[in-house]
């Protein structure tokens, strides 16, 4: 099987998809193929922030200059998945006045809106913020929701014409007379209701150009065709904490190092993170030190976050890159600055180039800056207006406050439902009468469940990441069912349970890693209720098999009348 397209593009996190959307919005044809969901790998696994730029302003201000730069550009184009928390440098007794002082002028002189705050000012702000730390610099961080971000552009690309193919992934680079031509992908069967292949069949793309934008991924894409992408992958620990302990953006004012972020994202905060070179991006160690790194640490800035209690931890891995001959042995000093390799000026084999390093809050600015040069190639004269129009979803924003009283829903209910859905909440929310909230911790209503299922199919995981329903304090233990519900009547009970099935093992795998005490007791209790009522522990029960009652403890041999011995059981 063959088709063919333009410009191929491999991956689907935040820079495949900018780039995707670019290039349609320029009158290219475009194919993007993505092994798993979007997001799939570090788009997906990361802690939310959108970067002022005050991160780098001391180490990196080329990268400082270019974050406040798309800061601002996203919160034009992609209002509805950034929320305005703002963000503290905070400095604590032991930290260095005199970075402090770099920290500031480095903020001024890459145009980022700097105010110096005391401690009390800063207190004001964050209550729960140490009684000692000294002063803030306050910047405009925020939180963007990447999940949304990445959708956002996957469906602004297929408005313009790009076919966006999930599940398929690329298993070999189509080579002819030393060019790359195209790739040899291999599709799943995928959840939604695209078209997408049937499991196992292989589908091969030619193209006139192919974009390798697989982040951590790419050295694996480039060994397809011998190329040496030195991608370095880098880990780091997230873990999500069951309240909002604060609604600022909270760093610690100090040189680089493991354990200096909060970040509030939705109703939760996420402490981040360590920084670990690993040579696999799929199969490293997820270890418990490092969540008790970010606890304990983060806590000498926020002490409330010793008494709270951990949701989950996940692991991301940051696509770092090292040009070659820079020799560098710490991660930590790896730049985080993007390179776009020409794989025809620098290895002699045309076809294809490859995007790697950067960040998510500058990946339009590298999917302009791929896109430029893919158009030259191709000799395309259209320019890029990306920074400019609006992603879908974002425009309209007064609608988002108006829907709130419309759809006679509990305030906090309706303008999270308007947060998330932009211009689509009138459309969305008339869907359904009547609308209950689904997911409670949320606030997700059916409406918003219906309409990320039109889109998703029985993928439950993708439903999650377009309406956060599962994501709060509960992590899906009152409403996962009530989810797998609403796939009924469209799907039949066994697709229902599969799916339910499968969202139950993504939620319950994040929280092996950081639960003791009371904190086990509350998440145990959610998974004694699904294994209980709903058989989601394998119970023999649920087999088609014939139960083997002989198999199970039939109790004192000497219970007494009224207490349930083997009679009563084999009587019930």
């Amino acid at each position: 099987m063959g088709t063919r397209t333009e410009v191929l593009v491999i991956g689907g996190g935040s820079t495949g998809c900018g780039v995707v959307r670019d290039l349609a919005r320029r009158g290219v044809d475009t194919t993007l193929v993505e092994k798993g969901t979007l997001t799939n790998g570090t788009t997906g696994r990361m802690h939310g922030l959108l970067h002022s730029g005050g991160r780098y302003a001391v180490s990196d201000q080329a990268s400082a200059r270019e974050c406040i730069e798309e800061n601002r550009v996203l919160r034009d184009i992609a209002g509805h998945c950034v929320e305005e928390t703002g963000g503290l440098f905070v400095k604590r007794p032991e930290d260095d006045e005199e970075y402090f002082q770099e920290k500031l002028q480095g903020c001024r002189d890459c145009d980022i809106p700097a105010e110096v705050l005391t401690g009390a000012e800063a207190r004001e702000r964050e209550p729960y913020l140490a009684k000692d730390v000294e002063k803030a610099i306050a910047v405009p961080d925020a939180a963007v929701d990447p999940f949304r971000l990445c959708v956002a552009n996957a469906v602004d690309a297929e408005n313009h014409g790009a076919r966006v193919e999930t599940h398929a992934e690329v298993t070999d680079l189509l080579v002819e007379g030393g060019e790359i031509v195209g790739a040899e992908v291999t599709h799943e069967s995928g959840k939604g209701p695209r078209e997408h292949g049937t499991p196992g069949e292989v589908e091969e793309i030619y193209a006139d150009h192919v974009v390798n934008a697989a982040g951590a991924w790419a050295g694996r894409i480039g060994d397809h065709a011998d190329l040496d992408v030195a991608v370095r992958p880098s880990k780091g620990v997230m873990t999500v904490m069951n309240t909002r302990q604060v609604d600022t953006v909270v760093n610690r004012c100090r040189p680089k190092g493991d354990a200096d972020i909060i970040v509030p994202h939705e109703t939760a905060c996420i402490l981040g993170t360590t920084d670990e070179e690993v040579g696999d991006p799929e199969d490293y160690p997820e270890e418990e030190w490092e969540v008790d790194l970010v606890i304990d640490t983060l806590s000498e800035l926020v002490p409330i976050l010793q008494e709270a209690r951990t949701l989950r931890s996940f692991w991301g891995v940051r696509p770092l890159y090292e040009p070659p001959g820079t020799g560098t042995q710490d991660p930590t000093d790896i730049t985080r600055d993007y390179f776009t390799l020409d794989h025809e000026e620098r290895d002699a084999v045309p076809g294809m180039t490859s995007i790697v390093g950067g960040k998510l809050t500058t990946y339009r600015m590298m999917a302009e800056s791929i896109t430029d040069h893919v158009c030259e190639k191709l000799g395309v004269s259209a320019t890029c207006d990306t920074a400019d129009a609006p992603l879908p979803g974002s425009e309209r924003p007064g609608d988002l406050e108006a829907a709130m009283e419309r759809f006679g829903l509990r305030s906090p209910v309706a303008r999270r439902s308007a947060q998330r859905l932009g211009s689509r909440t009138e459309d969305v929310l008339a869907s359904c009468d009547p609308n209950p909230v689904v997911c409670s911790c949320e606030g997700v209503t059916r409406a918003e469940v219906r309409d990320a299922i039109d889109d998703s199919g029985t993928d439950l995981n993708a439903v999650r990441i377009r309406t956060r329903a599962s994501m709060g304090n509960c992590q899906g233990g009152r409403c996962a069912h009530r989810m797998a519900a609403e796939l009924h009547p469209e799907h039949d009970e066994a697709t229902a349970r599969a799916a339910l099935d499968e969202l139950w093992a993504e939620r319950w795998k994040g929280q092996r890693h950081a639960l003791w005490g009371e904190q086990l007791s509350q998440a145990m209790l959610n998974r004694a209720i699904h294994g209980a009522t709903m058989n989601r522990d394998n119970d023999p029960a649920r087999t088609d098999d014939a139960v083997d009652w002989d198999a199970f403890d039939g109790g004192r041999s000497d219970a007494g009348e009224g207490e349930v011995g083997e009679e009563g059981i084999h009587g019930d």
